[in-house]
């Protein structure tokens, strides 16, 4: 309706300021108010509109002037230069926003190849898992930021990482490149949770310098149908929400705080891997501190336990959109973070499976 309404402006402005100018008399002095209608043209339209916009304008512009005789009068001349000056200028400033818009759809088509590089769409099918994603960036128009997460099928397991990284920008992206490579590698090869933590902790402090770090939590689900739990790798990240099918919620808090990866080689002792009972019906939410640190008008943070009910969509996206509009809605805009979500389901094979094409 905005974009309507900026539209049709230079035309009602114009054709007000002929009526106007019409009933008063030349005594009145609107005519170089005409130049209202190429100035506001360049804003929605491109530079053949705002030409004809402005071609319109002299052509009323110069009615004007006959019908008050003033043409080729000072007051007169002075409307005309003026119109004349408004258009070209409005010209320019059009040919100028079209190239800056092309540039920024260049831009946004980069960011979306680096993204479907960076945080590949993770599988809905993963194991004995259905899997589904949430991200939204901080950043307007942004594709991409500190948060990573992915999801790897391995001879082990499902295993499964979600981070975020000290900073923003370029240099965060760049960490969480790093580090999504080495799980990527790790998970697969290696045979337990702590080894893939090794992994990291190396490949990150080859690449960062000073105190930068990654918070992160790392995930097991071992395959097989008698599988009753899984095993969690705190390297400083918010507890992952345990739902479990009877309805109780918790945080899965690690048995001791430990630092983020990017710290641990520096004398501290590593994170110690502990199990979380996760059988049929049971859902696992990892997320990020854009989740749990958004804020309200009152500065009061989000309470993700207590909107655990709204993760009973039986469609695992459904329910974290259900989430993400919640967040959305106590923040009452957008948020100031970073924020992933990455929502893990047992599946119960006892309930009939939807089609292959919807897994």
């Amino acid at each position: 309706m905005r974009t309507g309404l900026l539209s049709a402006f230079p035309f009602l402005a114009m054709a007000a300021v002929g009526a106007a100018d019409m009933m008063g008399g030349p005594g009145i002095g609107l005519q170089p108010m005409m130049a209202l209608g190429p100035a506001f043209a360049g804003l929605t339209g491109g530079k053949r509109r705002t030409a004809l916009v402005g071609a319109l304008a002299m052509a009323l512009s110069i009615a004007l002037s006959l019908y008050n005789d003033q043409f080729g009068e000072r007051r007169g001349n002075a409307t005309l230069i003026s119109v004349a000056g408004v258009s070209v200028a409005a010209l320019v400033a059009t040919a100028m926003r079209q190239r800056r818009e092309a540039e920024l759809a260049n831009v946004r088509s980069i960011a979306e190849a680096a993204q479907r590089v960076l945080l590949r769409p993770v599988p809905r099918g993963a194991g004995r898992l259905r899997v589904a994603v949430s991200y939204t960036s901080a950043v307007a128009d942004a594709r991409i930021g500190g948060d990573l997460y992915e999801v790897v099928t391995s001879p082990h397991g499902v295993r499964v990482i979600i981070g975020d990284v000290q900073g923003k920008g370029l240099e965060a992206v760049e960490t969480a490149a790093v580090v999504l490579g080495a799980f990527r590698e790790a998970a697969y090869d290696e045979p337990d949770l702590p080894a893939v933590g090794e992994r990291l902790e190396r490949a990150l402090d080859r690449h960062l310098l000073g105190e930068k770090f990654v918070t992160a939590v790392l995930v097991e689900v071992p395959h097989g149908q008698g599988t009753r739990s899984a095993t969690l790798l705190n390297f400083g990240h918010p507890a992952p929400l345990a739902i479990r099918h009877d309805g109780s919620v918790h945080f899965a808090e690690p048995p001791r705080r430990c630092l983020p990866l990017g710290l641990g080689l520096h004398g501290s002792d590593p994170p110690s891997p502990h199990e979380v009972p996760f059988a049929p019906g049971d859902q696992l939410l990892l997320y990020t501190e854009g989740v749990t640190e958004a804020r309200d008008g009152d500065n009061h943070f989000y309470p993700l336990d207590q909107r655990a009910h709204l993760l009973k969509d039986p469609d695992p996206e459904g329910a974290l959109e259900a989430v993400h509009q919640d967040i959305q809605e106590h923040v009452g805009g957008t948020l100031n973070d970073d924020a992933a979500m990455l929502l893990l389901r047992y599946r119960d094979y006892s309930v009939p499976r939807r089609p292959a094409t919807e897994e």
